[in-house]
């Protein structure tokens, strides 16, 4: 197949590798890609974001079926041009995207679905805010509406730390003010075509920025799957009573979910429960998801963006265990120092590295964002693994770089 893959990070370089890995001989392009995938597959410097760029690359280059990574061209409605000119494509519509785009549009969807998830209050004034932050008290949730890059979501105890929050995200939009979820995380993602829904392995992710869950959110410093944890029945639970019935709502109100449904999860006392959704493959869970897929990826992707999922058995993933971490550029998540080399990944074994902001400037690769890198390790056990990842990050230079040391460590 002609594949493009749509994005810049590290999960865009997960899913080039897992396609690569099928042993086939797809004609894979990434746009605009990262360093690191371009020594894997040919890059373009288009946006992603401009439905009509991506479009006529698309139709000029026989593509036969366009993979879209991150959330910001499935909000600005590429995949809607996409499927305008015929292209088949792993990534939902503007509409059906709005699950991410918009937390009020997704506990509506859950509303009328009958989705278990956290009670919330939307307000668009601060006083408004204000108000739900004391009706629901300590410890505070405030999120932002909109996208906001992993940036947006606060829980503290400290209620001048929430008021600033809020504040801070009203210039942008509405905000949502939610109970507080107590319990294990689980990230979940679950392909669909707008019918049908095939689930992937769980894993969980990291997403304080300090060990121990200390400091601000991130996008996520790390991962690992599978969770040796989880209940059994738990992935046939989320399937029947939180993705099936999202989908069926969606579809209902003629937004067809086609594409990759991230299920952001809590484990209560009282039960499985939804914190957030998705429309794309989560930084850094794929990193530690597609390494361990057995059945091709692309076979996947495409039946979803077919219709075809309902023919398929459920993906088979490897027994070998997975465990990422992300190396940080000095400053993240608040302001990130960029322009900095980054040396010895040529002295690493048994990892393979995962570019996310990365590029080559007069002949040194260099940071060009907040997560730079993910180093991925498979191994027999988490401490098999959490020791090659480790390993190879003492090989790894980035003047400021910095990492979590307790990725999988309750695991292990």
């Amino acid at each position: 197949m002609r594949i493009l893959v749509l994005g810049s990070g590290a999960r865009e370089h997960a899913i080039v590798k897992a396609l690569l890995s099928e042993g086939v001989d797809h004609d894979i392009t990434a746009a605009p890609g990262n360093a690191g995938i371009a020594l894997e597959v040919p890059v373009v410097a288009l946006d992603p974001t401009n439905g009509d760029v991506v479009t006529q690359y698309a139709v000029d280059n026989s593509i036969d079926l366009v993979v879209i990574g991150p959330e910001a061209p499935l909000v600005a409605g590429v995949a809607d041009k996409l499927r305008t000119r015929g292209i088949p494509v792993f990534g939902p519509s503007k509409a059906a995207a709005a699950l991410e785009g918009s937390k009020t549009f997704a506990k509506r969807i859950m509303d009328e679905a009958g989705v278990p998830s956290g009670k919330a209050i939307r307000a668009g004034t601060i006083a408004e805010a204000i108000e739900a932050i004391d009706e629901y008290g300590a410890p505070y949730v405030v999120k932002a509406d909109g996208l906001a890059a992993g940036k947006g979501v606060l829980v503290s105890p400290d209620r001048d730390a929430a008021i600033a929050h809020a504040e801070f995200w009203l210039q942008h939009g509405s905000i949502l003010i939610e109970e507080f979820l107590s319990g294990e995380e689980v990230s979940l993602f679950l392909l669909s075509d707008g019918h049908s829904v095939l689930p992937l392995s769980p894993a969980q992710d990291y997403k304080r920025v300090f060990d121990h869950d200390e400091g601000p959110n991130t996008g996520g410093m790390g991962a690992y799957s599978p969770l040796p944890w989880l209940p059994d029945g738990f992935v046939d639970e989320v399937i029947d009573t939180i993705a099936l019935p999202t989908i069926r709502q969606l579809a209902a109100e003629q937004k067809p979910f086609i594409g990759l449904l991230y299920c952001g999860l809590i484990l209560t006392k009282k039960g499985i429960r939804v914190i957030e959704f998705n429309a794309r493959f989560g930084d850094p869970e794929t990193q530690v998801v597609l390494p361990r897929l057995v059945t091709p990826l692309s076979g996947l992707l495409l039946a979803a963006a077919m219709g075809e999922l309902g023919s398929l058995a459920r993906p088979e993933f490897s027994a070998e265990v997975a465990v990422t971490v992300v190396l940080a550029s000095e400053g993240y998540p608040d302001e990130p120092v960029t322009g900095r080399r980054i040396s010895g990944l040529d002295d690493v074994r048994d990892v393979t590295i995962d570019h996310a902001s990365t590029a080559v400037s007069d002949g040194n690769l260099i940071a060009t964002g907040g997560r730079v890198l993910s180093v991925v390790a498979l191994g027999d056990s988490f401490a098999s693994a959490r020791a090659r990842a480790y390993a190879a990050l003492d090989q790894i230079s980035l003047p400021g770089g910095h990492f979590r040391t307790d990725i999988a460590e309750k695991v292990s």
